[in-house]
């Protein structure tokens, strides 16, 4: 078990006001204020889930942070302080109980679990797949989309490999590739390492971080689920979480070193 997971909670950090442009939280009730360079927001974000009639349970507790667009940024924090539950919400796969939040379009989630996303037979179709929900796209357009994309996260050489012949770690950067020919903005990456072998984690990442840096994907802005201490050296900012809350959000390294702190501060306490 890695260390920074066994620390009590700390006050989150206060936020200066939000900013011009109105955007749609996706309850659709509330609306913030964002600025132009500014992918992912939210303010005061809640939900909590019933257990019972009369009883409800918080699984995020006013979670507030800002996310620069262009950059790939991560959220740490121990098993079960809501990392994954918030990236859903930030998906608009669940709806948060209250607050606002605010993501870039079009925006894309990637699983966990490679298998559960790529659904075609070869990978040139699997990242077509999504394309054919635009009925105006001929041809040409799709498979230079499809070349673009692959190109972006190192897989232009596999596009006729069969799916079932790709290791994790490939079948992951497939299912970013989708995400990009469909010109998405924000890519919401829950987790993507935690089944693949050393080698394909080292690939996933370094797919991700050059299509930030090299813009290959256009102006993509990535965040990134993770609970490896040793992945947030790749990131240009971090969110670190705890019990439901956003303690502490900003560049990766003060983060790396708020964390290994608190790491040591720890062991000082049980004298180990």
């Amino acid at each position: 078990m890695n260390g920074h997971c066994l620390f009590p909670a700390s006050p989150p950090r206060l936020f200066l006001p939000l900013r011009s442009v109105s955007s749609v939280s996706p309850s659709g009730n509330h609306r913030i204020g964002v600025s132009g360079d500014v992918a992912v927001e939210c303010h005061n974000l809640c939900f909590s889930v019933s257990t019972r009639p009369g009883i409800s349970v918080p699984i995020l507790r006013d979670c507030s942070f800002r996310i620069p667009s262009g950059q790939l940024w991560m959220i740490l924090g121990p098993n079960g302080c809501g990392k994954s539950t918030l990236l859903k919400i930030l998906a608009g796969v669940v709806n948060p109980t209250s607050g606002n939040v605010f993501v870039e379009k079009p925006k894309n989630f990637v699983f966990q679990n490679p298998d559960h996303q790529v659904v075609m037979p070869t990978v040139e179709a699997d990242v077509a797949f999504g394309l054919g929900k635009y009925h105006d796209m001929n041809q040409e357009e799709v498979k230079s989309r499809v070349i673009k994309a692959l190109d972006a996260v190192g897989m232009r050489d596999y596009m006729q490999r069969p799916i079932q012949t790709l290791s994790g770690g490939q079948k992951q950067r497939v299912a970013i590739a989708g995400a990009l020919a469909e010109a998405c903005k924000v890519l919401l990456l829950d987790e993507l390492t935690t089944f693949l072998d050393e080698s394909d984690q080292l690939g996933v990442i370094k797919a991700v971080k050059e299509l930030i840096n090299g813009k290959k994907g256009g102006d993509v802005t990535a965040l990134w689920v993770t609970h490896r201490l040793e992945e947030l050296k790749y990131a240009d900012g971090a969110v670190y979480m705890e019990n439901g809350r956003v303690v502490r959000h900003g560049d990766a390294s003060t983060i790396f070193d708020f964390i290994k702190l608190k790491q040591a501060s720890y062991l000082d306490q049980i004298g180990f």
